[in-house]
């Protein structure tokens, strides 16, 4: 198997859209799928599918195509649905609150830990079992749990400060839905979530329509 290091950031960013059509497939009670079929329903190239997964080993059988259930079992274990990913939350606003409360990551081994505020009046209540404390308590807390990733939910002119005492705390891994870009380390892992962004790529869609149409 290549090594992650070795492999593009674009064949990973495909992983999770695999791995969700396959579920889809499952549910549909199909047992195997070649990858003409696959590339059909992802609207991708069947010979983009081939090469993305032999990066991993192929997984496929001349002839036979994929098994979906074990295809999909093996996409989990690369993405590492298997193991168990404690995340902590900065900021307990609407869209903080909201992460915690969907159901669909603990399934997948995403386990918030807590939740951090600077509002007083928020600090001691739970959402979905997942205590919101201060901010104040932050170092203190990762020095002595275990936690893996940190959600940013935070205004941007925050998040970059914030994301740095993280890192200073030994945290990597940043799921960062500030309007900023966080200026760290080169082993800092960040994946940047801008809600905006993709309302506006509809926005120009909408715009360019109206205007085909005058």
């Amino acid at each position: 198997m290549a090594q992650q290091n070795q492999i593009s950031k674009a064949v990973i960013a495909r992983l999770p859209r695999y791995y969700r059509y396959l579920r889809v497939l499952i549910e549909q009670g199909v047992e195997r799928v070649s990858s003409e079929e696959l590339s059909r329903l992802m609207k991708a190239t069947a010979s983009q599918i081939r090469q993305d997964l032999n990066n991993f080993g192929g997984f496929g059988q001349q002839g036979y195509g994929y098994n979906v259930k074990s295809l999909y079992a093996e996409i989990g274990k690369i993405l590492g649905v298997e193991q168990v990913h404690d995340l902590i939350v900065i900021g307990a606003g609407n869209l903080g609150r909201a992460l915690v409360r969907y159901k669909g990551f603990s399934s997948h081994g995403f386990n918030f830990r807590a939740m951090f505020d600077l509002d007083e009046s928020l600090c001691g209540k739970s959402i979905n079992g997942v205590k919101i404390r201060h901010i104040n308590e932050l170092e203190s807390f990762v020095s002595k749990q275990k936690v893996d990733i940190a959600a940013l939910t935070i205004p941007s002119e925050d998040a970059i400060q914030v994301s740095k005492t993280l890192y200073g705390l030994g945290i990597r891994y940043f799921w960062n839905f500030a309007h900023t870009d966080l200026e760290l380390p080169e082993d800092a892992i960040v994946k940047d979530v801008h809600l905006l962004d993709s309302l506006l790529e509809l926005s120009f869609a909408v715009s360019r329509s109206k205007e085909n149409k005058r």
